[in-house]
């Protein structure tokens, strides 16, 4: 089940409303990766926002139910809480603190 823009958009609405800046995404196979400053730190899959489980993750969220966005893929975390403003700024600025930084691109 591809997701729905109009949950993305609810979900980028969400980020905006928490203060976060440099929030991007691409669309890939009906679903949606979401970076901030160029990290990837989860994604909209099935109708989910699903996070990277990093340590500050799971810290903030001991009890997210840990789910997998699509076949073969790592376990993520279900994010139920995303009208908190002050926790999901929280939550995704430590999420990111803790993701490498993006690989440099090659050029041809």
């Amino acid at each position: 089940m591809a997701s729905s823009k109009e949950y993305l958009d609810y979900i980028l609405e969400q980020l905006e409303l928490a203060h976060l800046e440099g929030i991007t995404y691409k669309a890939m196979m009906g679903e949606y990766i979401l970076y901030r400053q160029g990290k990837i730190f989860g994604g909209i899959y099935d109708e989910r926002f699903l996070l990277k489980p990093t340590k500050a993750a799971l810290a903030l969220m001991p009890d997210a139910r840990r789910e997998i966005p699509y076949p073969g893929a790592k376990e993520m975390l279900l994010v139920e809480e995303a009208e908190d403003s002050d926790f999901l700024r929280e939550l995704i600025i430590k999420t990111c603190a803790e993701l490498p930084e993006p690989k440099a691109r090659r050029t041809k």
